[in-house]
């Protein structure tokens, strides 16, 4: 059964060295390169290592033989579509979800608004705000949904986050600022998939 190790990689935008350095403990990148193509064997106990390092679950490490997944063959760039050396697998939203963490939350687009097209899905991770300070801060100018009172939600930039209360500024254009107070979660947006 092949593995995914390398699209995954790719898709999070880490390099061989990054990937062994965030295994725990950490290994080389010469020993990943290996667990890739598999001239190593992929043991669960390396999968589990990887998987880890890549916030993902184990499971989607792995591809079934007879499986047709979509393929990345050329990247645009400034010099216009250039050929990749090796076609590599793309990867759907789901597949980057974290083992570990909550589930992804999808904000569907139903009006164009600020950048954000009629149709598009934004797919966000949560996070508590309590629990991860510094990831909130890492959030800061990223658009957010949260949780609002009464079962509503507020979505934009966040542009602040002091006392708990949570400043965001709405992509639509002449909207004012949504605060809320203390909201549970936090979902920072990591993807954005459009349909063309």
């Amino acid at each position: 059964m092949n593995n995914r190790i390398r699209d995954i990689r790719k898709a999070k935008g880490m390099t061989l060295a990054d990937l062994a350095a965030a295994c725990a403990p950490p290994t080389t990148a010469q020993t990943i390169g290996r667990l890739e193509t598999g001239m190593r064997s992929l043991s669960l106990t390396w999968m589990n290592r990887i998987a880890a390092a890549l916030e993902v679950d184990p499971a989607a490490l792995m591809r079934e033989p007879t499986a047709r997944v979509p393929t990345i063959v050329a990247e645009l760039g400034p010099a216009g579509p250039e050929p990749l050396g090796a076609p590599r697998e793309a990867l759907l939203p789901g597949a980057l979800a974290s083992e570990d963490g909550p589930a992804p939350l999808v904000l569907a687009v139903d009006a164009s608004m600020g950048e954000y097209r009629s149709g598009d899905l934004v797919w966000l991770r949560p996070l508590a705000p309590d629990a991860d300070p510094l990831a909130v801060s890492r959030a800061i100018n990223r658009d957010c949904l949260v949780p609002r009172p009464g079962g509503r939600f507020g979505f934009g930039r966040l542009i602040d986050y002091r006392d708990g209360k949570v400043g965001l500024l709405p992509p639509g254009a002449g909207q004012k600022q949504v605060v809320v107070d203390k909201p549970a979660w936090i979902a920072v947006a990591f993807m954005l998939v459009r349909a063309i």
